[in-house]
């Protein structure tokens, strides 16, 4: 056969395997509002970057007449591209193939691409588009979940490792997108669950849908799973590519640094933004976006414990990790969704070299029976186990409240920030004034003949002796009181002298955080 011949026959070759499960399966994919796998990575990457891998795989089944089935790639388009220029490894599961099922080939692409990436040292990308484990191949599909699960973990904190959710992602393969450090959904697509409907109503009785179960919003408001909920697939690939402009390809480098942008000033005035009177509500977002580099900010987990505000921004062109109490939900207090959320991103932060902003404004943990039953105590440690451990650039903004243990947690001069500001409008403190006032001054107000007016002076009294930042500040707990139009000069200052930090803790294999 010539070289001519044998072309042709490539081309033949890579035509049907194109074709994934037929004209008739890609129909029926679209017709559900889904994109097919390979214009999913094609949607995401820089135009024309993408390399197949693996295309002519085929799976090992053998039992239950898998030996007479073709199925294109065994379900798993693999490949690198770029992304802004820089690479990535990429992987999507194809509904249009068997469900996009699970076997032993499927899962050692998968592998295969994973280590790609390690060795590379870029990040991947995962798009689940699956009817799960392939029943056929038996424990060999369960195999090959274990083997994708450990270099998960191994990946974790080296490279940064994106899972996106288009379509059902059911039983065990629901532990991938859950070791990885941010996972994308889209309304009306996403499926996420261990036990389906069916097996729900089996065993306990109860009658619930998918998208009730395991949908997108479930999963971005309620269980916390999902970091980024889009309405569409195009605004999901958005998502990505903003993310991933933020982030650095791997644990020794740092985020790609951009032209320095001044906050527009006019929409987001820093001195106007907190109301006057301690007691109103106001957007925390709105002061990151004053600080901010063109005030963008990509906020991550925006739905779910909304009481606590995480995301990234850039400061003077450089990536920055914003934490912040948002009084706008709950008084900003932290409590056990809110410290989950925040620990995790913190450790993200430390592990991929992204400095860390902190603003304060909060009662302190959330009182109550439901929060103390639910673990807050373990909760909560997991906030202080993760500033602690940071060794990252830390600057901590106290902007109003600070109270009791929640002054602690948000990256107090206790837990080692390396720059701690306060606002004169500042009240850190072991409680609010009220209660304060209540407990030290019981007796005076009691035997006053005006207990109330006793009262309302005892509370003034406090305010001044102590809700306040100056006592912070005798005691260098607060490193300088600052104007609210200082700020960022001031981080900007903060973040310049501490980009050459090293810090090194105890000799140790790890520690044991408060899981």
């Amino acid at each position: 056969m010539s070289l001519r011949q044998k072309t042709h026959d490539l081309k033949k070759r890579m035509q049907v395997a194109l074709q994934g499960g037929g004209s008739k399966a890609v129909e029926k994919q679209k017709a559900t509002g889904k994109l097919t796998a390979r214009e999913r990575i094609v949607s995401i990457l820089d135009p024309d970057s993408f390399h197949e891998y693996d295309i002519f795989v085929q799976h090992a089944g053998k039992d239950f007449d898998m030996d007479k089935k073709y199925l294109p790639g065994d379900g798993v388009v693999t490949g690198t591209g770029t992304i802004n220029g820089y690479p990535v490894c990429i992987y999507a599961q194809d509904f249009t193939v068997a469900g996009g099922s699970l076997g032993y080939m499927h899962a050692k692409k998968i592998c295969k691409i994973m280590d790609h990436a390690m060795k590379l040292k870029v990040p991947i990308i995962g798009i689940n588009d699956s009817g799960g484990a392939r029943i056929q191949e038996g424990v060999n599909a369960l195999a090959g979940y274990g083997d994708i699960f450990y270099r998960n973990t191994q990946a974790s904190g080296v490279i940064p490792q994106i899972s996106v959710i288009l379509g059902p992602c059911a039983g065990g393969a629901v532990y991938s997108p859950a070791l990885t450090d941010f996972v994308f959904v889209v309304d009306k697509i996403s499926k996420m669950f261990i036990t389906g409907p069916e097996v729900i109503k089996t065993v306990l009785g109860e009658e619930i849908n998918q998208e009730e179960l395991g949908g997108a919003r479930v999963h971005a408001e309620i269980s916390g799973n999902a970091h980024f909920f889009a309405e569409s697939e195009a605004e999901c690939f958005e998502q990505i590519k903003s993310l991933v402009s933020y982030v650095p390809w791997n644990n020794a480098k740092t985020a790609e640094s951009f032209p320095p942008k001044s906050p527009k000033s006019r929409e987001y005035r820093i001195s106007s933004i907190i109301p006057t009177d301690p007691s109103i509500p106001y957007d925390v977002r709105d002061i990151i976006r004053s600080i901010a580099d063109g005030s963008e900010f990509l906020e991550v987990s925006e739905l779910f414990a909304k009481n606590i505000v995480v995301g990234f921004a850039r400061i003077n062109g450089d990536t920055v990790g914003f934490v912040a109490n948002q009084p706008l939900y709950m008084a900003g207090v932290l409590d056990c969704d809110s410290s989950d959320k925040a620990a995790r991103f913190v450790r993200y932060c430390d592990s991929f070299n992204i400095p860390m902003v902190t603003l304060v404004d909060l009662p302190g943990y959330l009182p109550g029976v439901d929060q103390e039953h639910a673990g807050v105590i373990r909760h909560g440690a997991k906030l202080l186990y993760a500033f602690s451990e940071a060794t990252v650039p830390k600057i901590t903004i106290t902007l109003r409240k600070a109270y009791g243990g929640g002054y602690i947690a948000m990256c107090s001069h206790h837990l080692k920030a390396d720059f701690v500001f306060a606002w004169p409008t500042a009240e850190i403190a072991v409680m609010g004034p009220e209660g304060a006032a209540n407990i030290i001054f019981r007796n005076e107000i009691m035997n006053a003949e005006n207990p109330e007016e006793m009262r309302q002076e005892k509370i003034q009294e406090y305010k001044e002796k102590f809700a306040n930042p100056y006592v912070a500040a005798a005691y260098g707990y607060v490193d300088a009181v600052i104007q609210p139009n200082e700020t960022r000069d001031y981080i900007i200052h903060a973040l310049k002298v501490g980009k050459n930090k090293q810090e090194k803790g105890p000799d140790k294999k790890h520690g044991i955080p408060p899981f």
